[in-house]
């Protein structure tokens, strides 16, 4: 890895970690050691997205805490009350947590919105720079618009890939038997708010290995959805 860049070899990581994921789930080598390494894939992901990242600010630690906790408390009121995403159990393949909340939920929580934006910034930064002088006509309101909208939109998206997936891993159960349409809706509507809090820091946003770690993980979940 002699001469690659932080965002090179953190890449190499996250295909060498989930390929060889998926491959040892699907084809039966080693199934269930893959499986309960869960926990273990998701820090290593969160440490690389903190080694692919360039601002350490007050402010990023701020808006980390704040999609953790958010991500619990909305979680905690789902799992014991049902009037949040519906009737579900985690189980205990995710770790310790805290009122029936694997701690690594508030982790993924953040993963996911993080993603979610970096990739919406990076598509508003493309279309802009394809657009060329008409580009200038695109108002940043409409520019902060798209992205609580399409940004939410990707993060409900994830957990549309991911239900299925964690449901045959094992990950959680819904007491129903299946994911209702009212999950989405929660999904849609707590990530725009995270969104919406978001754009008001001021620390740097655009982190590349993000919308490469949204690709693997996706394509990941929809390998076990579909051949697990």
């Amino acid at each position: 890895m002699k001469g690659w860049t932080p965002h090179n070899r953190a890449v190499a990581i996250a295909l060498l970690f989930h390929v060889s994921g998926a491959l040892g789930m699907i084809l039966g080598y080693y199934s269930n050691w893959f499986v309960q390494m869960t926990p273990i894939n998701l820090l290593v992901m969160f440490g690389l997205l903190l080694y692919t990242n360039t601002d350490f600010s007050k402010q990023f630690w701020l808006f980390f805490l704040l999609a953790f906790a958010t991500g619990i408390t909305t979680e905690m009121i789902g799992v014991n009350t049902g009037r949040l995403f519906g009737s579900y159990q985690y189980s205990r393949l995710l770790g310790p947590g805290i009122g029936g909340v694997p701690f690594l939920i508030g982790i993924n929580w953040f993963l996911v919105v993080w993603c979610s934006c970096n990739c919406i910034l990076l598509f508003h930064e493309q279309v802009l720079k394809w657009a060329g002088p008409m580009g200038d006509k695109v108002t940043n309101t409409w520019l902060r618009i798209s992205l609580v909208v399409d940004g939410a939109l990707l993060a409900t998206f994830f957990d549309w890939v991911l239900e299925p997936a964690a449901i045959k891993l094992g990950y959680w159960t819904w007491l129903e038997g299946s994911v209702p349409i009212y999950n989405y809706v929660c999904w849609f509507t707590i990530s725009a708010l995270l969104i919406a809090v978001f754009q008001h820091f001021g620390f740097r946003k655009i982190n590349q290995f993000a919308v490469h770690l949204f690709i693997i993980q996706i394509l990941f979940f929809l390998a076990i959805r579909t051949f697990y």
